[in-house]
């Protein structure tokens, strides 16, 4: 009976360890399986990490160079406005140069006129005097200086040797000179006296410049007598310090011997003309 009880407990014991071998077996084939898929989505796991770093990583990029593009975008917005403010400006300048340009041009064309003008009334001047004083005497010199008109007389066409006593040819002369004159109410006449250097000792009169002095001013009252108004008309005394030629012969010293007339517009209008243009030239730039 009691090995009967040990051979049932044996199989007993038999029995159920087999039983649990094969329970082992599949639950260690589905442990297998398990860890198999966990293995899987392990990887799968770590694959979509990895993507989603890089698609952050990629994202973080974009907004970067979107805010890149953005400030680009702005700096061309805002280069834009300006160039546009600088090609208004630009323009407006340019316009405002050019409106001085053509100032400067209409200023400049009109000095020119008042030149030519001058000039041809100049011109006019000289016709006049030659055909009414006469072009063929030899003592008797109709010229243009430096835009003044002028009339040389020698000193033997108007005083005798060391006298400033006007000849009788010397009023007839004057008296063709006085016509010229009065029909140019705009111009002035300067006489100047001009001696040799021959010092002069004689009467009352100091020097040659004393005498050159009283020759100017005995043309002056010639000419006021003639009908100029004294205003017009102004005397001057040069002396022997304006020589034409070199006093060292008889031949000079007579040509140095001269009276000039000078014939020219009123200085003060005209200059006062010439001024006032000169001075909106500079005003205008």
């Amino acid at each position: 009976m009691k090995k009967l009880l040990i051979l049932a407990v044996c199989s007993s014991l038999a029995f159920t360890s087999c039983v649990s071998s094969k329970k082992y077996a599949e639950l260690e084939a589905e442990h297998q399986k398990t860890q198999d898929l966990l293995n899987t989505a392990t990887v799968k796991l770590n694959d979509c990490l990895t993507e989603r770093a890089a698609a952050t990583t990629r994202a973080k990029q974009l907004e970067e160079r979107l805010a890149d593009m953005r400030k680009t975008n702005e700096d061309l917005i805002q280069s834009s406005k300006d160039l546009t403010m600088l090609t208004s400006k630009g323009a407006t300048n340019l316009e405002k140069s050019l409106e001085s340009l053509k100032e400067k041009d209409l200023k400049i064309s009109r000095l020119q006129d008042a030149l030519n003008k001058k000039d041809s009334v100049t011109l006019a001047l000289v016709t006049s005097l030659k055909r009414e004083v006469g072009i063929n005497d030899p003592d008797i010199e109709i010229n243009v200086e430096k835009g003044v008109v002028y009339i040389s007389l020698s000193d033997k066409v108007l005083f005798k040797t060391g006298s400033y006593q006007i000849s009788s040819r010397a009023n007839e002369i004057l008296g063709k000179v006085a016509k010229v004159i009065n029909g140019k109410p705009n111009f002035e006449a300067m006489v100047e006296g001009h001696t040799d250097n021959v010092p002069y000792r004689s009467g009352v009169l100091l020097d040659n410049w004393d005498l050159s002095v009283k020759r100017a001013t005995a043309i002056v009252r010639a000419l006021q007598d003639l009908g100029i108004a004294p205003e017009r008309l102004v005397a001057a005394g040069r002396g022997e310090y304006d020589p034409l030629v070199p006093n060292t012969t008889a031949e000079n010293r007579a040509k140095n011997r001269r009276t000039r007339i000078l014939v020219l517009p009123k200085i003060d209008q005209f200059y006062d003309m010439i001024e006032k243009e000169m001075k909106n030239l500079e005003a205008g730039g």
